[in-house]
């Protein structure tokens, strides 16, 4: 049904079909009330209100089972799912006056329409504090409802019609139910998996108000299980023992490999008999130091298997990082390798390891027990280093035990790993994560916010050695029966199409990435991507930071072809799993926006006195409740775990981000508070001003940090890279500050641009700002440990470029 547009003085508002998600009676409702080529005038709000609590709308087939026998269904049936291919997403640019809307017909086609609608009483009320929505009802409907200028995206109605949460409607079902009856939603969904015990009633205890006592969470405390038998065992029993589980791409090109679920169970049995062979018993610690080969999810699957605690440590940080781990967690053995490329440089790690020991050695930790992969394309054994009676083989011992290995049994609340995080000031923090409810929410977000099929072929490109590895390269997926891949290169190795060449030679379907990683792609130019068909991808996804609108407009109009979805998920180390993101095929996104919770976690926005904000604001992230992927402690140390996430906002989790949420209640991350800029008495997320950059057609990158200002308090100083091939120059240094001063505001233009020819990167991504503050405050011989960074010469280069 296409209908006719109408002017602004008729005071009516234009529908336009077919819609994003229209379906059932509800689809039919509209069909039966016009006749094709015809106008639908809804004269008023009030009369869309009654439209859509019409019986025909109600009694929609969509949603006529409850949520909860869908939700649990949708669980246990995960493999009978049939894979979806995209078929055009449609993009709606939002302003005061009129909503442009182009929603993807059944032959491609795009409709455009207007809209004045701008305040409808709602169906129901947005998650957490949100408040009364006008978006929910146009959305069903069709219809763009959104801040200002703002931009929404659509999924096409293809795409939606087989997703597994298919319409805002189904989300906000499945949602109520999840924060109502919290223990009973988690506890249908838990019991999908396999337990030795169930655990006893109820399925939470918990205390996040530090002046009630000590903070604890728990989840299923009292269930017997075990997370290595239900990522490999269980997909076995159900018959996809043949199903590839890894597929591993090498650095060099032609040197790959892959392992289905059966031969990945028997090589897990193998390394666990050996570990519990030198002595490794249930809640022992192991360190893992490798780079991405199969042998590292192995090792954390085997760890797991026999109830050992792995702590896998990023192959990036030195020797120095590496022995304050070891002395922190005590290891019974440390699993690495003699060295890994780099692109072609090689990297000696087991150098690194034996530094790490001698310093741990020193410090009172000696460890008995240095397994250790040949990695012959990186390095032979007759090169390496070697410590006889400590160090050993893996390809000399391994293969030699049996393929079978019994599953040592343990609680839901047993500690399943520790990482630790970067520890770029003081003591790094041993994040402790726990067996059953870990298991429970990392599969379940992976599940949904990826819209999993089992046919799907899933890419994360983070590294097991941050906790997007350990929850979306291992858990997560492989507790799905997912086929995952594994790149042990580089991206841009040996050019900036690698990815792309990857995508389609393993016709992978979801790809998950960083921010930094988009927009250095972005940087080199589309004819990277556009060489290669791409055509398998139906789902990105984000992680690591926000992305700016620019990157994300790039990802999905570029990488995606328009058609794919981006998951722009938002959670932490100390989450376990996401907290907020949008589901493909539920809601329209915002680029650049995290858009809304996912089940059972309720975000709040809060003052600096704690006070809990409704509606469109700006504040500080909290969590109200806990979730089963919650960190239950920081290793050795409650009381620093009490003090810094839950003593500043009493009663709730306190994530160290800021936020705003909008008029249509979607969530954008402004950083890190301690990210946050005071410049005379205004507040500025660092996020923020750096989105304000990239969006000018000549800056690919921008970091932004604070410096000490004798008039503002605070001024903000900024670090550019420039698209490849652009100079430098005056003009470019005040088009950029125009740029910040349109989108923001005079008060938020940079002091200082420092151009940077490149930014400082750990291995991961992530960008060093603590090196940054220094360079801008002047601060030169306080830079710190720069080991860990991918390219430490860019330090060098960034002091050479300070006065320019």
């Amino acid at each position: 049904m296409e209908v006719e547009l109408m002017s602004k003085k008729e005071g009516m508002m234009s529908v336009v079909g077919p819609y994003p998600q229209a379906s059932g009676k509800c689809c039919d409702h509209y069909k039966e009330k016009a006749a094709s080529p015809s106008t639908l005038a809804i004269q008023s709000p009030s009369s869309l209100v009654k439209l859509f609590k019409s019986p025909s709308y109600c009694s929609s087939s969509s949603s006529s089972s409850s949520s909860k026998s869908t939700f649990s269904s949708s669980i246990t049936n995960s493999n009978s799912n049939s894979n979806s291919s995209s078929s055009g997403g449609s993009k709606v640019k939002v302003n005061a006056a009129a909503v442009m809307m182009a929603a993807s017909s059944n032959n491609g086609k795009q409709i455009v329409t207007s809209n004045k609608l701008r305040h409808v009483d709602s169906l129901t009320t947005m998650p957490s504090g949100a408040g009364k929505i006008s978006c929910l009802n146009a959305v069903v409907l069709g219809e763009a409802l959104a801040s200002e200028v703002d931009e929404l995206v659509f999924p096409s109605h293809h795409f939606s019609s087989q997703a597994l949460v298919p319409s805002p409607q189904k989300y906000l079902e499945i949602y109520q139910r999840s924060i109502d009856d919290p223990a009973g939603f988690w506890s249908d969904i838990a019991s999908q998996f396999y337990w030795k015990q169930k655990w006893p009633q109820p399925a939470v205890s918990e205390n996040l108000d530090v002046r009630e006592g000590h903070v604890y969470i728990e989840w299923f405390k009292g269930g017997i299980t075990n997370i290595s038998y239900n990522c490999l065992d269980r997909n076995v029993e159900a018959g996809l023992g043949d199903k590839v589980a890894i597929y591993w791409e090498g650095n060099d090109l032609g040197s790959d490999a892959t392992l289905t679920y059966s031969q990945l169970l028997q090589r897990v049995c193998q390394l666990a008999n050996y570990l519990k062979d030198v002595g490794v018993k249930k809640g022992d610690a192991v360190v893992i130091y490798l780079p991405m080969l199969m042998e590292l999810p192995i090792a954390m699957l085997a760890c797991a298997r026999i109830g050992a605690v792995h702590s896998v440590v990023f192959a990036g940080f030195s020797a120095e990082s590496l022995a304050q781990r070891i002395v922190d967690c005590k290891p019974k053995a440390v699993i690495t390798c003699n060295a890994v490329k780099r692109g072609s440089k090689p990297i000696h790690l087991k150098d690194i390891v034996d530094a790490a020991l001698t310093g741990s050695a020193q410090q009172g930790v000696s460890v008995d027990v240095c397994l250790t992969y040949e990695n012959q394309s990186a390095m032979m054994r007759e090169s390496t280093k070697w410590q006889e009676g400590r160090d050993v083989w893996w390809q000399d011992v391994v293969p030699k035990y049996p393929t079978t290995c019994d599953v040592e049994w343990v609680d839901a609340e047993d500690p399943l790993f520790l990482l630790y995080t970067s520890g770029s000031t003081g003591k790094p923090k041993g994040v402790l994560h726990t067996t059953g409810g870990y298991m429970v929410y990392t599969a379940t977000t992976f599940k949904y916010a990826f819209d999993y099929k089992p046919s799907d072929v899933y890419w994360c490109t983070a590294d097991c050695g941050w906790i997007t590895g350990h929850s979306y390269v291992t858990y997560g997926p492989m507790l799905n029966g997912a086929s995952v891949l594994v790149y042990e290169g580089a991206p841009n190795y040996p050019d900036s199409g690698r990815c792309w060449d990857i995508v389609d030679k393993y016709k992978v379907t979801i790809f998950y990435t960083a921010p930094t990683l988009v927009r250095s792609l972005m940087r080199e130019g589309d004819q990277y991507v556009t060489r290669y068909s791409r055509k398998s991808l139906r789902v990105l996804g984000s992680v690591g930071e926000p992305i700016n609108p620019s990157a994300w407009r790039w990802y999905f109009n570029v990488v995606g072809d328009s058609r794919c979805p981006i998951s722009d998920t938002w959670w932490q180390t100390e989450t376990g799993g996401f907290l907020i993101t949008p589901l493909p095929g539920a809601w329209p996104q915002k680029p650049g926006s995290a858009t809304f919770p996912f089940f059972g976690v309720q975000p709040v926005i809060v003052d600096e006195k704690g006070v809990e904000i409704e509606g469109e604001c700006s504040g500080y992230l909290c969590i109200k409740g806990s979730w089963p992927g919650a960190f239950r402690t920081l290793y050795g140390d409650h009381e620093r775990y009490e003090t810094t996430y839950f003593k500043p906002f009493p009663g709730y989790y306190f994530s160290g981000d800021g936020c705003s949420r909008d008029k249509d209640g979607y969530h954008w991350l402004t950083g890190r508070v301690d990210d946050v800029i005071n410049v005379s008495g205004h507040r500025i997320g660092t996020a923020e001003v750096e989105s304000a950059l990239v969006s000018h057609p000549q800056c690919a990158e921008a970091a932004v940090v604070g410096v000490e200002h004798e008039v503002k308090g605070q001024g903000i100083y900024a670090f550019v890279t420039l698209v490849e091939g652009v100079p430098y120059s005056e003009e470019l240094r005040k088009s950029l500050v125009l740029a910040v001063r349109q989108q923001i505001g005079a008060f938020a233009a940079p002091d200082k641009i420092h151009w940077a020819p490149g930014l400082p990167k750990t291995r991961s991504g992530k960008i060093m700002r603590r090196i940054l503050r220094k360079i801008a405050s002047r601060q030169l011989d306080e830079l710190g440990d720069t080991s860990t960074l991918a390219d430490p010469s860019v330090v060098d280069q960034l002091i050479e470029l300070a006065d320019h």
